[in-house]
C-alpha cells in the first residue's frame, strides 16, 4: 500500500511540474495577481505575456493571454482601451503567423472578444457584423475546435435575441456533429453549459428552449448509446473468447505468459522499489534546499545591516571632509543612498496615507524644476480637480526624482508632463513623460536594478530608480517604464490604497 502512495505522489509531483512548466513567469504572475482581486497589474502582466509569448513565437498562448487582458479592460468599463489592444493583437497575429490557415482561429477569437463587448454593450447590430468575421476564419482554418465553438456561440446569441428557430437549428447541427463522432460527454456539456448561462444571464427564453432541447437529445442518444454499449460488450466477449482460444492452443503459450507475468510483475516491483528512492531522496534533498534558502536569507539579512552599518559609521568622517569637493559630495550621497535603500528593504514598518489635492500637489513638484530646465522646454501638469490617499512623503521623492530626470535629459523645446489618472475605485497612477532621448529596451529592467555596474560616483550612483521602485512596492504599487511610448521615456507609478 504504502508503495502505491509513493508512486500516486510522485506522478503527482512530475504532473504539477510539467503544467507550471508551460506557463511563462508572467503568465503565472497575472493570474496570481487576477486571483488577489489586483486586476489592474493582472492586466498590466497579462498584456506583458502577451507580447513575451509572440516574440517567442507561441502564437496561441499570446492570444490567450491578449484575451484576458481584454476581459480585465471591459470589466473596468475600458472599452476603447480593449477595442485598441485588440487591434494592435491583430497586427500582431498577421506580422508573426504566415498564413490565412495558419491565423484564421487566432484572429477569430480576436473577433470573438469585441462580439461580447458588444453583446455586453447590448449593439446587437455590431455584435452580429462581428459573429459574421468570425464564421469567416473559422471556414477559413481546419481547426474542428474552433468550429464547434462558433456554433455555440451563434446559437447563444440567437437565443438572446429570442430567434428560438434559428437558436434551435444551430444547436441541432452542433448535437448532431458531436453525436456522430459519439462525443455524447461534449453534447451534454455543452447543453449544461446553455442552460447554466441562461440561468445567469436572467434569460427564461434562453433556459426553456435549452432544457427543451437537452431532454429531446437525451432521448434520441439513449437508445444509440445502449447500442454503443451492446455493440461494445460483444465485441469485448468475441475478443476474450479469442484471447482464450489462443491460450488454450498449447501448453507453451500459456507458460510462455505466466513467465512474462512474472518478469512484469518483477519489473513493476522494482520500479516500485526505485520510485520510491527517487521520491525519499527528493524529499530530503526539498528539506536541504529549504534549510539552505532559510541560510540564505539570513545571511543577506546580515549583509544589508553590515552595509549600512558602514555607511553610517562612514557617515560621520564624511562629513568632516571638504563638501565643496564633487567626489566627497559624490560618497556622502552614495552613503545616504546606501541607508535609504537598506531601510526600505528591511523595514516592516506600515505605510501611512493622507488625502492630497492633486493640482496644487503635482503643480508645486513642477515648480521645483522649473529653473533646471533647458531652454524652452514646456513644463505640463495634468491633473483632475479631486484628492487621493496617497504617501506624499515617498509619491513627493519618487515624482521629483523621475521630474529632475526628465529636466536633464530633455533637450531645448522637448516637453516634461506630469499626468495623474484614475484607474479604479482604489487605484491610482502618475506618468512622468518626457522627449528627451528615451532608454533603450535592453536597458530598461537593468534601470531599476542596485549594483548593477562599477560606476564614477560623480557621474550618479545608480540608487536613484531602485531606490524609487522600493518606495512604490511599499505602497502596495510598482513603478515602471512604458514600453508602448517612443517618443522618449515615460514611467508609469501604479499605486493601490
Amino acid at each position: 500500500m504504502s508503495k502505491k502512495v509513493f508512486v500516486l505522489l510522485l506522478n503527482l509531483f512530475f504532473c504539477c511540474t510539467f503544467i507550471n512548466a508551460q506557463k511563462s513567469e508572467l503568465q503565472q504572475r497575472a493570474e496570481s495577481e487576477a486571483e488577489a482581486g489586483k486586476f489592474i497589474s493582472a492586466r498590466y502582466c497579462y498584456v506583458r505575456a502577451f507580447e513575451d509569448y509572440a516574440n517567442k513565437g507561441q502564437m496561441k498562448q499570446s492570444v490567450d493571454c491578449a484575451a484576458k487582458a481584454t476581459a480585465l479592460y471591459y470589466k473596468d468599463n475600458c472599452y476603447q482601451e480593449a477595442f485598441d489592444f485588440l487591434r494592435r493583437v491583430d497586427q500582431t497575429i498577421s506580422a508573426k503567423t504566415q498564413g490565412a490557415i495558419a491565423s484564421a482561429p487566432l484572429h477569430y477569437y480576436v473577433s470573438k472578444e469585441r462580439y461580447q463587448m458588444y453583446m455586453r454593450m447590448s449593439r446587437s447590430a455590431s455584435a452580429a457584423e462581428h459573429l459574421k468575421a468570425m464564421e469567416n476564419y473559422a471556414n477559413t482554418g481546419s481547426d474542428e475546435d474552433v468550429k464547434n465553438d462558433l456554433l455555440y456561440t451563434k446559437a447563444i446569441y440567437y437565443y438572446t435575441l429570442g430567434q428560438n428557430a434559428k437558436g434551435n437549428a444551430v444547436f441541432k447541427e452542433m448535437a448532431d456533429k458531436l453525436t456522430a463522432s459519439k462525443e455524447y460527454d461534449k453534447v451534454e456539456e455543452v447543453y449544461k453549459t446553455l442552460i447554466a448561462n441562461g440561468r445567469k444571464s436572467g434569460s427564461a427564453n434562453m433556459v426553456a428552449q435549452s432544457y427543451s432541447n437537452y431532454l429531446a437529445w437525451k432521448d434520441s442518444t439513449n437508445a444509440l448509446k445502449r447500442a454503443d454499449e451492446i455493440g461494445a460488450l460483444k465485441k469485448q466477449i468475441a475478443d476474450n473468447e479469442a484471447i482464450i482460444a489462443d491460450k488454450d492452443s498449447s501448453l507453451t503459450t500459456r507458460q510462455a505468459i505466466i513467465i512474462g507475468l512474472g518478469i512484469l510483475a518483477a519489473a513493476l516491483a522494482a520500479a516500485l522499489v526505485v520510485g520510491a528512492v527517487i521520491l525519499m531522496r527528493f524529499i530530503l534533498l526539498t528539506r536541504k534546499q529549504k534549510k539552505l534558502i532559510k541560510i540564505s536569507d539570513e545571511n543577506n539579512a546580515l549583509k544589508a545591516k553590515f552595509i549600512s552599518n558602514i555607511s553610517a559609521q562612514l557617515d560621520p568622517t564624511l562629513q568632516k571632509l571638504d563638501k565643496k569637493q564633487p567626489e566627497v559630495q559624490a560618497l556622502l550621497d552614495f552613503s545616504s543612498h546606501i541607508q535609504t535603500l537598506s531601510e526600505l528593504e528591511n523595514s516592516d514598518a506600515p505605510i501611512e496615507f493622507e488625502d492630497v489635492q492633486l493640482p496644487a500637489f503635482c503643480e508645486g513638484l513642477m515648480d521645483q524644476i522649473r529653473d533646471k530646465v533647458k531652454a524652452d522646454v514646456t513644463l505640463k501638469v495634468n491633473a483632475p480637480n479631486m484628492s487621493a490617499k496617497i504617501n506624499k512623503e515617498y509619491v513627493s521623492h519618487i515624482l521629483l526624482h523621475l521630474l529632475n530626470n526628465a529636466a536633464i535629459y530633455t533637450p531645448e523645446g522637448g516637453n516634461i508632463w506630469l499626468d495623474y489618472k484614475k484607474r479604479g475605485a482604489h487605484a491610482h497612477q502618475f506618468l512622468v513623460s518626457d522627449t528627451g532621448c528615451g532608454i533603450p529596451e535592453e536597458k530598461r529592467e537593468d534601470v531599476f536594478k542596485p549594483f548593477l555596474e562599477i560606476r564614477d560616483l560623480t557621474t550618479g550612483d545608480g540608487l536613484g530608480l531602485p531606490i524609487c521602485r522600493q518606495m512604490a512596492l511599499k505602497m502596495n504599487g510598482d513603478l515602471d517604464i512604458d514600453p508602448e511610448f517612443h517618443k522618449g521615456a515615460r514611467f508609469m507609478l501604479d499605486l493601490h490604497s
